[in-house]
């Protein structure tokens, strides 16, 4: 099956089989290894990515559900300059440490921000909800949120 998307700011086309979950077609088709696979069935939120600006699970979606939709994936964050704001609150508020959830929770705050530009902690949680990370506790994580939504466009 052809599908057409815009992906991290270019159309593309790709031929994927039936049944080829969104996770895999980025992954394994388009080689954007971003995109992680924990858990497969929506319960971990490492694949999370933004579909028409709204983070959901990729695991979850059909590649053909992405058809004629606008993706966003942690690869599309990179601004010329280097790392996206919220990239750079992450790392200098020390939420990453294994980093395998990091994909997910920098695309569902990257959703969250694009919403509400200044979230208060219950919107920051309820953002980052559908997301397990072993490693850090959160108290980083929702740091570095709250960093990005303060200063949005630039250095914390």
């Amino acid at each position: 099956m052809r599908i057409h998307f815009n992906l991290n700011g270019k159309a593309i086309a790709v031929d994927a089989p039936v049944g080829t979950s969104a996770l895999s077609l980025l992954r394994d088709y388009l080689g954007l290894k971003g995109t992680k696979e924990g858990c497969g069935i929506g319960e971990c939120g490492a694949c999370a990515i933004e579909v028409d600006g709204k983070a959901v699970n990729a695991c979850l979606m059909f590649a053909a559900q992405l058809d004629g939709r606008t993706v966003l994936t942690v690869e599309g964050l990179e601004t010329p300059s280097g790392l996206h704001p919220i990239q750079e609150a992450f790392r200098d508020h020390h939420a990453v440490q294994c980093g395998y959830c990091t994909p997910g929770l920098l695309m569902s705050t990257h959703a969250l921000l694009a919403e509400k530009p200044h979230p208060d902690h219950d919107d920051i949680n309820t953002a980052i909800s559908g997301h397990l990370c072993r490693c850090t506790g959160y108290k980083n994580i929702v740091s570095a949120i709250e960093a990005a939504g303060k200063n949005p466009g630039g250095k914390n």
